[in-house]
């Protein structure tokens, strides 16, 4: 009987309610507790570098919003040079806006290159959609890109003919980074490949490309297509400097894609190999199917860091004479009642490079990041 008592007080005896943690030690607190104030070194530098990072945040904000100066009548810059420093002369850039974003495009055309760069951000973001990633989208792309080259030149449909030597800003850097980084990557898919092949000849090919163009600065192939490749055509002949410019960037740029997309398919392991060749695949639909896209989701981030690199190289074509953004930019202040102010003007290059580097690198951690959410299970 005592046994049957003890047995049931025991069992009327409620469960211990699941304790959480201090408040300390989760959210917001629990994280500046953890990173930034773990010992008093930590947050000794954590109040330094707060208070510097504060003390320039007012002083930009001073400089560049209070005592900024956000335009001036018919050029005339003096309003801007009596502040001698103390504020921004946003004024210029007011002034340079359009000559900055489409070069010496003819001023009552310049309609044609801002609907180009609407085209090409609407073609991005159409081309970040996993749901639009079927086989259409290359022909949105082919459509585009021809109706790129329509508004840019013109001569049909009633659009006055504009040269290629007129144009320039924002739609040059646009469209070099956007053809030579399309042709660029299947061309890097086939070297690395190639690289990989049985077959010597193809072998040696690919590897004597891929280290000859890596073994030379971008520099040097601009100035070799700008000068000697024409030497190499039959006379009478011609291609305009932006095609030869597009030509040494799509073959930079694959060269070093090339060896990002070989690292992915040497990373995968041996396994995959011989699983597909056990299923009776042939070469093509084993690649293509099983191969490549693992090798490219392994690839991502180094991938999409050099299409970032690529599309701040593309200001090296000044030394041919292309004015792509930065070249417009940095023209745009020769004029002698604006020198003096190029710190406003680079903020602006700056801020646009930024807006297209940021936006490509979070896709690509959130692609990435979604590719490898069964690595997590």
């Amino acid at each position: 009987m005592s046994d049957l008592t003890l047995e049931t007080s025991v069992a009327k005896v409620p469960e211990a309610a699941p304790r959480s943690p201090p408040a300390s030690q989760i959210g917001l607190v629990g994280w500046l507790r953890t990173n930034l104030f773990s010992s008093w070194l930590n947050s000794a530098v954590t109040l330094l570098v707060a208070y510097l990072v504060i003390r320039w945040l007012i002083g930009f904000v001073e400089w560049g919003i209070v005592n900024a100066v956000w335009s001036v009548p018919n050029n005339q810059t003096q309003a801007c040079r009596d502040l001698k420093g103390i504020g921004a002369c946003w004024a210029v850039v007011t002034e340079k806006h359009r000559f900055i974003l489409f070069g010496t495009y003819p001023y009552e055309e310049h309609w044609r290159p801002a609907l180009c760069i609407l085209l090409f951000v609407g073609l991005y973001v159409v081309s970040a959609m996993r749901r639009f990633w079927r086989k259409e989208l290359a022909l949105v792309w082919i459509a585009v890109l021809a109706a790129i080259g329509v508004l840019m030149w013109g001569g049909v449909l009633g659009l006055s003919y504009v040269p290629q030597e007129r144009w320039g800003g924002l739609v040059i850097t646009l469209i070099l980074a956007t053809f030579g980084l399309a042709f660029a990557f299947p061309l890097a898919i086939l070297v690395a490949l190639g690289r990989r092949s049985r077959l010597p000849a193809i072998k040696a090919i690919c590897v004597l490309y891929v280290e000859l163009i890596r073994g030379v600065p971008l520099i040097s192939l601009l100035f070799m297509a700008s000068v000697m490749f024409p030497l190499f055509l039959p006379e009478g002949m011609n291609i305009d400097k932006l095609l030869r410019a597009q030509i040494a960037i799509i073959l930079f740029a694959g060269a070093y894609l090339a060896e990002v997309v070989r690292g992915g398919l040497q990373a995968l392991s041996k396994g995959q190999y011989e699983a597909a060749d056990a299923l009776g695949l042939s070469y093509w639909k084993k690649t293509g199917l099983i191969i490549l896209p693992q090798a490219l989701r392994l690839v991502i981030p180094p991938l999409v860091n050099t299409f970032i690199g690529f599309f701040k190289d593309t200001s090296l074509v000044l030394i041919i004479g292309i004015f792509d953004l930065l070249t417009a930019g940095k023209t745009a202040i020769i004029e002698p009642a604006w020198q003096g102010f190029g710190v406003e003007v680079y903020l602006t290059v700056g801020a646009i490079y930024f807006v297209f580097c940021f936006a490509m690198s979070k896709y690509s951690q959130r692609l990435e990041a979604e590719f490898n959410r069964h690595r997590r299970r």
